[in-house]
């Protein structure tokens, strides 16, 4: 995404979760090729790195979802994830306070 810095955090409460590693979904040949096109944009743009064999990292198995003008997108399930974060406390500010009405 040129011209976007974008820095993720993620407060996980303890016990850590367990891998999200799961099994491949079924994906037919020409799914496979279009996933691992996803793949290597994402390398490209230095959003995401190839990781080693002997690393443990905590992963999900992508999947695409393909739109009915042929494009596609790569995803993830993350939900065995969400139930371990902690939710962002931000309250929303009045409208008042937020126009500088007053």
């Amino acid at each position: 995404m040129t011209g976007h810095d974008i820095e993720l955090y993620l407060d996980v409460e303890r016990p850590y979760p367990p891998l999200l590693r799961r099994p491949p979904y079924p994906a037919t040949q020409e799914t496979r090729k279009e996933i691992e096109k996803h793949i290597n944009e994402i390398l490209d743009m230095d959003v995401m790195r190839m990781i080693g064999h002997n690393e443990i990292v905590e992963i999900t198995t992508p999947f695409l979802i393909t739109w009915h003008d042929g494009k596609s997108r790569l995803c993830g399930d993350f939900r065995a994830l969400k139930k371990y974060t902690k939710a962002d406390r931000y309250p929303i500010p009045s409208v008042g306070a937020t126009l500088h009405v007053g």
